[in-house]
């Protein structure tokens, strides 16, 4: 049976989401049925080979436990080492997680606290890509799912955030999220009521979030959806739709007050 978010792809002449689909179920499978080392490299290191592995484990074992001064400086110097690419000065907090590290690129000064995970995980995808001076807080998690998360120059990110893409995600220079923000980037088609959620078709449409828009604590911003430049959404909205510039906008679903 042919659901209805197939037919939508082959309609368009874009198999990626199905192909997107696929692999994803493929991955699932060999994570399972692989050998304890292969299956922990495709997952957290992305790389195959002895020398990935050696060098990822011996980098987070020595540094990304260690308190004070001591971790932060072990951290600036030895992390690089895992990364695509890092510009001047980083700071990287206690326990951040690296996953597919080759694949994330950080600009200059780039301040990511303590508990965060950058998974950069996927076959075809380009990975996650930081600006300069940009803040990632505490907790919070960039994942990608054979997706790109770019987050321009000066974006501020508060503490037990989330952004999720299976596409794009794109965060607009200097803005700045609040506490609790949600970026869903993609989900799955959900039509066959019989076949379980998870194996059905992945769909994403991004997402893009203009230059200095402010969310508030708890907003959730949904796949497909484009929030105009200069915009302020209200603490706990729901973005189902997309906001133009320069509005203030507020409610489940959230809908344009005024303007700025």
């Amino acid at each position: 049976m042919t659901n209805k978010g197939e037919s939508e792809v082959t309609k368009s002449g874009d198999v990626s989401e199905a192909q997107r689909a696929s692999d994803d179920f493929l991955v699932r499978r060999r994570l399972r049925d692989g050998a304890t080392k292969a299956r922990y490299q495709e997952l957290v290191i992305g790389r195959p080979g002895f020398l990935s592995l050696v060098l990822y484990e011996t980098v987070v074992t020595l540094t990304s436990w260690v308190p004070g001064a001591l971790g932060l400086v072990l951290r600036r110097y030895l992390y690089p080492l895992l990364l695509g690419d890092v510009g001047k000065k980083p700071v990287f907090g206690r326990n951040v997680v690296l996953r597919h590290p080759h694949k994330i690129a950080l600009g200059d000064r780039v301040i990511i606290d303590d508990n965060c995970l950058l998974d950069a995980k996927g076959a075809n995808n380009q990975g996650i890509r930081i600006g300069n001076d940009v803040f990632l807080g505490r907790n919070s998690i960039l994942s990608c799912k054979d997706g790109d998360i770019h987050l321009e120059d000066g974006v501020n990110i508060g503490f037990n955030s989330y952004i999720f893409s299976g596409s794009t995600v794109k965060v607009g220079r200097d803005s700045l999220f609040a506490a609790y923000c949600y970026v869903i980037g993609g989900g799955h088609d959900f039509e066959d009521p019989e076949a379980p959620v998870q194996e059905q078709v992945a769909v994403s449409h991004g997402v893009e979030i203009g230059s200095n828009v402010w969310l508030g604590a708890g907003v959730k911003v949904l796949d497909g959806v484009t929030v105009g430049a200069n915009t302020v959404v209200g603490a706990g909205a729901v973005v189902s739709g997309d906001l133009p510039d320069r509005c203030i906008a507020a409610g489940l679903p959230a809908k344009v007050l005024r303007e700025r």
